[in-house]
């Protein structure tokens, strides 16, 4: 799969990717084959391991100093790369890659390719668009199977089906839904072991809750850069 380099600390050895299909993958110095340090920008090729890059191979390389100090006064004015725009369809375009960002994309993918992702980061809009079709998904199972206890007779005796159902659907989704609270705490800049403070009786939940509501951060951090779809003003650029 192909992808570009988004960021990549040599120092200590990791790295995010966006993918062709959308996604963003992590990556560690032991992921890399070849010689050549992948630089923000760089085209690569790699293996997709869940969430991980395997195999990491450098296609084009990022562009040297020369070239980056010429172009520099036009990059002054340019817009900021993808990732970092509030027009989701103009990023992806100008990087090639197209992001879907979407509520029921966000609750897809959470899902599917960040079932047990506990290291990226998400934002608000993709951890509230995880909840709002969780929370429908696990209603509409409920009234099936109250719907289906209600054919067989047994709503008068035990709804065994109308509990059991969303019973289920809120067990198989568990590492999902701590994993996307868990990225929208990364994206706050916090360690992800503030998590624990949902055990404090009353006041855990709330502060969980209200960390769902602070902005991103609008830079990168340890656990990723920017998420797409976040709108991070341009750099100031004095005049004269």
């Amino acid at each position: 799969m192909r992808g570009e380099v988004l960021h990549y600390d040599q120092a200590q050895g990791f790295g995010f990717a966006a993918a062709v299909d959308g996604n963003r993958y992590t990556f560690a110095r032991e992921d890399l084959r070849g010689t050549a340090i992948p630089g923000k920008g760089t085209e690569i090729e790699f293996q997709p391991s869940g969430s991980q890059a395997r195999d990491v191979f450098v296609i084009h390389a990022q562009v040297g100093a020369a070239q980056m100090a010429a172009a520099a006064p036009a990059a002054a004015t340019s817009v900021p790369q993808f990732g970092r725009r509030g027009s989701d369809q103009e990023g992806a375009a100008e990087s090639g890659v197209v992001a879907t960002t979407g509520l029921w994309s966000y609750f897809r993918r959470a899902l599917t390719t960040d079932y047990v992702n506990f290291r990226a980061r998400a934002r608000r809009k993709e951890c509230w668009g995880y909840y709002l079709f969780w929370t429908l998904s696990a209603v509409a199972l409920a009234a099936i199977g109250f719907g289906i206890d209600g054919a067989l007779g047994n709503l008068d005796a035990e709804p065994i089906v109308g509990f059991a159902l969303p019973g289920l659907f809120i067990l198989a989704t568990l590492l999902p839904s701590i994993a996307v609270t868990i990225r929208r705490i990364h994206d706050l800049g916090l360690s992800g072991w503030f998590y624990l403070l949902i055990l404090l009786p009353y006041v855990g939940s709330l502060i969980i809750f209200v960390f769902t509501l602070i902005p991103s951060q609008k830079h990168d951090n340890k656990w990723g850069p920017v998420p797409v779809g976040v709108n991070v003003p341009p750099p100031y650029v004095p005049v004269g």
